[in-house]
């Protein structure tokens, strides 16, 4: 065994690999500096390796045999963090995956946006400054038939910027049942301690009735606030207050009532079999003052945080001093005004045209179908090294949306032959673009239901590859 000082000292210096004939060559191509740190990524792991005690053999040290390793950190440095991936789970809004695909009309309108100037905070017709949420609020208005609206950037942004600017050191009527955890451990009793509200709980978690509420009410009363439970159900022994109820009391009490959708809907989707879920409008109409939810989730548009209300309220809420803390941006703001006249002007169609509601909405039989058509393309490049079928699944609508509303699918089945299912699904994870896909059962599971027909020739190719590749590892 080597001493770790000799095994330090031979360790090759980055102006010895920088001399390699194929490191000259990728030098012509690649940017200098990237290919230095590459070098010198390489080169640390290996110091990193003997300081740890591990004796390296020649062969590991050898500046030729380093080159396979330089090449793929290289690549891995000149790769975006951000990319796209093809999504074969199922899951139709997945948080983790950057949640709704967005329509092509609004990524066209940001494409525009986003390579000049724009009329953001402009108003062209009297030459003066103007505001940024115009030109998204008429739009909500005809669509929901709320008295205004305003935008932010996320809906626990809308949360705590309502609650901050209509009940900043007073109370806040919550039923127990509702005071839910969204992703990332954020819990609605943190965001409103945030807010400067305090939290008043009435209630019991399966059971809140209306005259826990009007209990509750007192003299440092601003608000009542009901929360949507859009990412879980309570189901059995439950009971609890209608928007219409507590909007009642609201009115007699002269207390606003906030309700928070979370998902946010503009389509009723129990009326094609998926639900229920609230509608906004439906909210609105039940007479909730103020309605808080997301854009990116049922909705199908840009990550946003969506207000909306009676007027006197929402100028209230606009001229608070948050709410240039959680303002939108131009490219979210094109892409959602996009995603809007979608629904004004094509009500029939966005079902079709806005990809979220393509994906929830499409038949059974068409996904049989187009299962049936990947796994033929996967049995092509995979060969006898799996076996292959189509088999009933089910998908989920994701994003905290549609708890209960898990959707009948048809998947691809790949079961590997003789290697390991969960090698399969890494190696599936490393292809360029990454295929996310879903294990179950021994098996690797692609849902065409959140994949493009587009996408099927990658997805085969990948997994072609990645059982190419176990095979080779074990030696077949």
């Amino acid at each position: 065994m080597q001493s770790r000082e000799t095994l330090l000292r031979r360790i090759p210096a980055v102006d010895e690999m920088l001399r390699r004939p194929a490191i000259e060559a990728w030098s012509k191509t690649h940017p200098h500096a990237v290919l230095v740190e590459a070098i010198r990524g390489v080169l640390a792991g290996l110091r990193e390796r003997i300081l740890a005690g591990e004796d390296l053999g020649p062969e590991d040290l050898d500046p030729a045999g380093l080159l396979p390793r330089v090449e793929a950190r290289l690549i891995a440095l000149l790769r975006p963090s951000l990319r796209r991936v093809l999504n074969a789970t199922g899951v139709v809004v997945h948080t983790n995956l950057g949640r709704s695909p967005l329509p092509a009309e609004a990524v066209e309108a940001v494409r525009r946006i986003a390579e000049g100037y724009s009329n953001l905070e402009y108003d062209v017709a009297r030459g003066e400054r103007g505001k940024r949420f115009v030109h998204v609020e008429g739009l909500l208005r005809d669509l929901t038939g709320a008295e205004a609206a305003t935008v932010v950037n996320n809906n626990a942004a809308a949360v705590l910027l309502v609650l901050n600017a209509l009940a900043e050191g007073k109370e806040v009527i919550v039923s127990r049942g509702e005071l839910i955890e969204i992703g990332g451990s954020f819990r609605i009793p943190d965001v409103m301690a945030r807010s400067g509200a305090r939290l008043r709980e009435v209630g019991t978690t399966n059971k809140t009735r209306l005259a826990d509420y009007e209990q509750a009410v007192g003299p440092d009363t601003a608000l009542l606030l009901k929360v949507h439970t859009s990412n879980f159900a309570i189901v059995g022994f439950t009971e609890d207050v209608p928007v219409s109820d507590l909007a009642g009391l609201g009115r007699g009490r002269g207390i606003p009532v906030v309700h928070d959708l979370g998902s946010g809907s503009f389509v009723d989707l129990a009326q094609i079999g998926i639900g229920p879920e609230p509608t906004v409008g439906a909210s609105l109409k039940s007479g909730a003052d103020v309605v808080t939810f997301s854009g990116d989730k049922l909705l199908g548009g840009p990550q946003a945080g969506i207000i909306l209300g009676k007027k006197a309220l929402m100028e209230k809420i606009r001229r608070n001093p948050l709410a240039r803390a959680v303002r939108i941006d131009k490219l979210t703001l094109a892409a959602l005004e996009a995603v809007l006249r979608i629904y004004r002007d094509e009500p029939e169609g966005a079902v079709k045209k806005i990809p979220v509601l393509s994906m929830l909405t499409a038949a059974p039989a068409d996904l049989k179908r187009r299962a049936q058509k990947l796994a033929e393309m996967i049995r092509k490049e995979g060969g006898d090294r799996a076996s292959v079928s189509v088999q009933p699944e089910q998908s989920q609508a994701g994003g905290g949306a549609l708890p209960l509303g898990n959707l009948p699918t048809w998947a691809a089945s790949v079961l590997p032959a003789d290697v390991s299912v969960s090698r399969v699904e890494a190696l599936l994870r490393e292809n360029d673009p990454p295929v996310i896909a879903r294990v179950k059962e021994g098996c690797v599971l692609f849902d065409p239901r959140t994949l493009r027909d587009a996408d099927f020739p990658d997805v085969a190719r990948a997994v072609g590859r990645a059982l190419g590749k176990t095979a080779a590892e074990a030696g077949r």
